[in-house]
């Protein structure tokens, strides 16, 4: 191929950002082709190494397609080859037709990624005197990330004589929220109010060919894990250096979320990492290699199931939901060995006809009754309980055919971990017709309520009302809105239900009704601050015009039965709430500059700092105490994640993303 082709190849298989070019070219396995692909390499040779190399890892006019090829079908590549794409420069190469290019295609599909592994054994001395010898899965002329014999990664900073001395992290991060409380809290208190300001990005890494990152890292032994759809990547911690790359093809027409990249983390567990793919799989990696361990599938993702969540540890288990919400799959929620993927129980979100709960559905709509589980729970262990919130019902905007309140959509269950079963749920917005889900994160929180100590559950719900709740039993406490822009109910009864408001419906002619579609707040992660006592939310204040769109459910298409814009007239104003949960005021706000329409999350620390995605597609801090803007760093990149925090080689790194980027921020006083 002509070098111009040989570029726009790469970009056509979404080869952008050429991250296996940065890595050693013997991380590159190739098997054997067989006396079939043996052709095909030969027509590599000839039409593709000059610039892709011998074996595709990289030559002189292009980097690497070894892990990006074997990943598209026969098909793709076919449709690829024959047509080219002239508006990127590649060439057409109708001429390349019959067995020959089956044979490439065929000898394409024999190159190997092997996780990042380069097959280069190694013996370095460390300080103490004594040797380590392993495997270099990547190194720099600082940092070297060994793989021990016994398959024990080990990572390592060179010093100036010389030897090497081992690093890792002294606190871990280790599930979607940090621990399993679902609060965003972190006891780390280096960064403080009086030197956030000098926090500067000490690393970055790009995760190629991926569309606003919606995951929040995870880190364990200074290894982090990032996460993008049906990919998996583990980075030395503290240098961002890649150490392994999981990864396989997305699937081809799928519905959904999960269809646009979406995927919001992986868990970690014992020497595991677990992530679900976007077909509504369960995988589980070997943390030092990525290596495969299993694979479950959770639902049929021709059934309108896909995979968007961070599933969540508890015990020996490994407890997941799913997406599909929009589109009319039934929810539930299982929970798997952590060692064999073996599924030890599930509960449906929605019962079936003539089941307990079914009379809460009237009409035809229970066939289709979406209640999607994607967003992570929360566990308290001493109440060995599982805390999972449950989302909307479908259509979204139409309730014609589902009367009744729609159990258990819009709720959150208490389950009990070892069967499922539920011990009691609370349904925050009853036969919703705004998409109002209950996707928000559930934080547990101990605190005295009413003079006494007491087990909560705090969650500002999206349908715009911050709700209280007993954890041991479900009780409603408190609620109140906690924004102005609240039109579609004039507030809550004494039982924590809403009153609805006349003529707050989607219609055909468009109805304008506050919050918006996309909630008062959302999915992104608010926090629960123990030495402040306060409740951080990213807030919408925003209004928007619903439109109903009848539709009949179908395999292989959307079931919102509607759309929505926002106020044409008013844009609307994100602010920042800091939340007293004894009266739902604001103790203090910080509005932001932007249309209203970010996804940034929040984390509060020890240090007395509240980090936040703004949604200018800054980076910032305020006072936990005051909100008063302390930092801001500009990512120019409209926020998608929650931030989250680390301790490595004894200093704290705060972790967001921006676009597809992670970016990692220390104080400078971290010498290189």
């Amino acid at each position: 191929m002509k070098q111009i082709g040989c570029l726009a190849l790469l970009a056509a298989l979404g080869c952008a950002g050429y991250a296996s070019a940065q890595a050693p070219q013997n991380n590159i396995q190739v098997s054997s082709p067989g006396p079939l692909g043996q052709q095909g390499q030969q027509i590599f040779r000839t039409r593709c190494a000059s610039c892709h190399g011998t074996n595709g890892n990289g030559g002189e006019f292009a980097p690497s397609i070894v892990s990006r090829v074997p990943l598209r079908s026969d098909e793709e590549l076919t449709h690829l080859l024959h047509d080219g794409l002239p508006s990127s420069g590649m060439p057409a190469f109708a001429d390349l037709e019959g067995q020959d290019r089956e044979h490439l295609i065929r000898f394409l599909h024999t190159l190997q990624p092997n996780n990042g592994l380069a097959a280069a054994p190694m013996t370095v001395k460390l300080q103490n005197g004594e040797t380590l010898s392993g495997t270099a899965l990547n190194r720099s002329s600082t940092d070297l990330q060994l793989l021990d014999g016994q398959q024990r990664l080990h990572l390592l900073r060179k010093n100036a004589n010389g030897t090497y001395r081992a690093v890792t992290s002294e606190t871990t991060w280790t599930s979607y929220n940090g621990t399993g409380r679902g609060d965003r809290y972190s006891k780390l208190a280096q960064i403080t109010l009086t030197n956030v300001h000098t926090l500067q990005p000490r690393w970055i890494f790009d995760l190629n060919g991926t569309h606003s990152l919606q995951t929040t890292p995870v880190v364990a032994d200074g290894v982090m894990y990032v996460t993008s759809a049906n990919e998996c990547y583990a980075l030395d911690a503290g240098s961002g250096r890649q150490i392994w790359h999981w990864q396989r093809q997305r699937t081809p027409k799928l519905l959904g979320v999960a269809a646009g990249g979406a995927n919001r983390g992986a868990a970690i567990a014992g020497n595991r990492v677990f992530m679900a793919t976007d077909n509504a799989h369960l995988v589980a990696l070997d943390r030092s290699t990525g290596k495969l361990l299993w694979e479950t599938t959770m639902a049929d993702w021709h059934q309108n199931y896909n995979g968007t969540g961070a599933p969540l540890p508890v015990g020996d288990m490994i407890v997941a939901g799913i997406a599909g919400g929009d589109d009319g799959a039934r929810g539930f929620l299982a929970a798997y060995a952590q060692d064999t993927g073996k599924e030890l129980w599930r509960i449906w979100t929605v019962p079936q006809r003539g089941e307990p709960g079914s009379e809460t559905w009237k009409g035809d709509g229970i066939d289709h009754p979406s209640g999607a589980t994607w967003m992570t729970g929360s566990y308290d262990p001493e109440l060995d309980t599982l805390f999972w919130p449950v989302g909307n019902p479908g259509p979204d905007l139409i309730g014609d055919q589902r009367g009744g309140d729609n159990l258990y959509t819009e709720s959150i269950l208490a389950l009990d971990p070892k069967t499922g079963k539920r011990k009691w749920y609370f349904q925050f917005t009853p036969h919703d017709v705004h998409d109002f889900d209950a996707m928000a994160p559930s934080a547990l929180i101990d605190t005295t309520w009413e003079g006494r100590p007491r087990k909560l559950l705090v969650q500002a719900n999206r349908n715009g009302f911050l709700y209280v709740l007993d954890r041991t039993n479900g009780k409603f406490l408190f609620g109140s809105a906690y924004t102005p822009k609240l039109t579609w109910a004039t507030g809550l009864d004494a039982n924590g239900h809403p009153v609805t408001a006349p003529e707050q419906e989607a219609t055909h002619e468009g109805t304008m009704i506050c919050p918006w579609l996309n909630g008062a707040s959302n999915w992104y992660s608010a926090s629960w601050n123990p030495g402040t006592g306060l409740y951080y939310v990213q807030t919408n204040d925003k209004c928007g015009i619903y439109t109903r769109t009848d539709m009949s459910f179908q395999l292989g298409r959307g079931y919102m039965g509607g759309s929505f814009t926002g106020d044409p007239k008013d844009p609307g104003v994100r602010v920042l709430r800091a939340l007293d949960i004894h009266t739902g005021k604001a103790v203090w706000q910080l509005p932001q500059t932007g249309a209203a329409d970010t996804w940034g999350g929040v984390l509060s620390t020890a240090g007395g700092v509240v980090f936040f995605g703004a949604d200018d597609g800054g980076f910032a801090a305020a006072d936990a105490k005051t909100g008063k803007l302390l930092w801001n760093f500009q990512t120019n990149a409209a926020p998608h994640s929650s931030p989250m925090t680390y301790t490595f080689d004894g200093h704290q790194y705060v972790v967001t993303t921006a676009g597809s980027t992670i970016v990692a921020f220390a104080l400078p006083e971290i010498s290189p």
